[in-house]
């Protein structure tokens, strides 16, 4: 073939670069929230996170989907599915790491170390996150039932990974999964219509067959599942594994796995129970409230694995425009790009604050560290807000990101796909566990469950006084708070919330320049940003800020 150019001014593969070691903001909101913690095991979790090997792995495990196996060659039901090896080694990772459900057995600060674990984790691939969140959010409802815990604990903390499809008893480590939307229902589980039907008891207690379907059922290939049902007292929550105790399959049917816009890397299904067996778990007819605590649980993750998506998507913008040239210059020197990155950096760290505060609320509230009860109900309040703004800035996130690496960015093949990756997966936690208006009506339940206003009011203390727009925002919040009762209004109230406490917490724990231009851009006119990046107004220290997020 005749060579008809030289390939020149493309930006290097974004690989081998510790992911702890260089986001600053990271580090700087994991030491406020736990300044005693020994942050090596993150260290060395950042460096495989960021290795060639897992980005490997991550392409490996995307392009190489899950393959479902209802059938084996003689005809006989398997209802299994088959993943590349590289999902199993980055799932494996995870396990390795804590990731699960290992911090419900640790001290004061696991949460927190955990919850940077997860936002380095979702840099190397997001997909296998999904089992890893599943098995930290059912954990603690498992003490609901604690026969089932006592056996099950030992594993679902356990962190030598086992993909075999086998009974628990013969495995080193097991993940957990939930299933409780149907068809005609989504959010209103209350329209479910599977069905338990009492079966006897035994050492697990209350044992139910489960007769119906669930629409979404992700990662079935766990080792067992928390799912609703309706019992004669009203919609309960049971426990239904894979494997029976006596070694038997249980009775899962797979239908077909799901064909997403992203997520591709994890299967997510139709099953259908056909008298499956069960154990109950809390108080039949209480489902629905056994189902909401572990909801709270997976939306720190929604909110957590977002803000690790945006560092991922900033940084390899960042690195991009770093390399690349054009017009005579450095994209990263060019005016126009320095507001767009220093705008994404800023979002990006705010991001990582509120949703490592909202960390710090779970672990100090479980880790008996809350006499007074304020992390009790911060963490209340705090969940619906975190997952609704962190989620929704983060699609506008990506995409504007996207935009600096222009097509390159859209094409697959760049980067081994990585930013079009994080593209598709941006929607993924807004929508899960509960899409942005059911957020709203939860935070206007919260604000129900005590002294909002004057916890709000506690949190924002340490910044008042440093900002003009922050106070003004502020001194109306209490009467917003304590009189919100219209649903429409419900969304603005999360934004406002969100934005004021991301302030507080910079001016805590960022520097000064990040405090500063967040506010100015976020509490001015265009409350929130807008729907832009890259509209920071002159005179904006755009050079400190890129600095300060660059990830080498």
């Amino acid at each position: 073939m005749s060579v008809t150019h030289e390939v020149l001014n493309q930006s290097t593969p974004f690989v081998d670069v510790n992911l702890f070691d260089t986001d600053r903001a990271l580090r700087d909101a994991l030491h406020f929230n736990a300044p005693r913690l020994d942050t090596q095991a993150l260290s060395a979790l950042g460096a495989e996170a960021g290795s060639a090997a897992t980005v490997e792995h991550a392409r490996l495990a995307n392009v190489h989907t899950p393959e479902l196996r209802s059938h084996d060659r003689f005809g006989h039901r398997v209802d299994q599915v088959e993943f590349h090896p590289s999902y199993h080694a980055l799932l494996g990772a995870a396990l390795r790491h804590g990731l699960h459900g290992a911090p419900w057995s640790g001290g004061a600060g696991a949460h927190i170390e955990r919850a940077a674990g997860f936002i380095l984790w979702t840099q190397a691939e997001p997909s296998v996150l999904c089992p890893v969140s599943m098995s930290y959010a059912v954990t603690p409802a498992l003490r609901s039932n604690m026969p089932l815990y006592d056996a099950w604990r030992s594993r679902i903390a356990g962190t030598q990974y086992d993909a075999r499809f086998a009974p628990m008893a013969s495995k080193t480590a097991v993940t957990l999964g939930m299933g409780m939307t149907e068809k005609q229902g989504g959010s209103d589980v209350r329209a479910n219509t599977t069905r338990a039907e009492p079966d006897g008891e035994d050492a697990w207690g209350p044992r139910v067959r489960i007769t119906g379907h669930k629409w979404f059922f992700s990662a079935p290939m766990c080792d067992a599942f928390l799912v609703l049902a309706q019992a004669k007292a009203g919609l309960s929550c049971y426990f239904l594994p894979r494997w029976l105790p006596d070694g038997t399959p249980n009775v899962l049917r797979i239908q077909r796995l799901k064909d997403k816009l992203g997520n591709k890397a994890n299967a997510s299904s139709e099953v259908e129970f056909v008298r499956s067996v069960a154990w109950l778990v809390g108080e039949e007819g209480r489902g629905v409230p056994q189902i909401l605590a572990m909801g709270a649980i997976t939306r720190l993750d929604c909110a957590l694995g977002t803000s690790g998506l945006m560092r991922q998507a900033l940084v390899l913008a960042l690195h991009h425009c770093s390399e690349r040239r054009a017009f005579g210059k450095a994209l990263i020197e060019q005016p126009l790009m320095k507001n767009v990155l220093a705008d994404l950096a800023l979002e990006s760290e705010a991001a990582t604050a509120l949703a490592l505060r909202l960390a710090r609320a779970v672990d100090r509230s479980e880790n008996g560290q809350d006499a007074s009860g304020h992390e009790a109900l911060m963490r209340r309040v705090l969940t619906p807000i975190a997952k609704f703004w962190i989620c929704k800035r983060g699609s506008l996130l990506a995409q504007e990101a996207m935009e600096c690496l222009g097509g390159n960015g859209y094409v697959e093949e760049h980067g081994e796909g990585a930013m079009a990756r994080v593209y598709r997966e941006m929607p993924l936690n807004s929508i899960w566990e509960g899409a942005g208006n059911i957020m709203a009506l939860d935070l206007l339940r919260a604000l129900r469950t005590g002294p909002v206003a004057d916890a709000l009011l506690h949190e924002l203390a340490p910044a008042r006084g440093a900002h003009p727009g922050l106070d003004r925002l502020a001194d109306g919040l209490a009467a917003r708070v304590d009189g919100t009762t219209d649903e429409a209004a419900a969304r603005r109230l999360a934004r406002d919330v969100a934005i004021v406490v991301q302030a507080a917490l910079l001016k805590q724990h960022a520097p000064a320049e990040v405090f500063d231009t967040f506010c100015a851009s976020r509490l001015g006119d265009q409350l929130g940003g807008g729907g832009a990046f890259g509209l920071l107004t002159s005179g904006a220290p755009l050079d400190a800020l890129i600095a300060r997020a660059m990830p080498r």
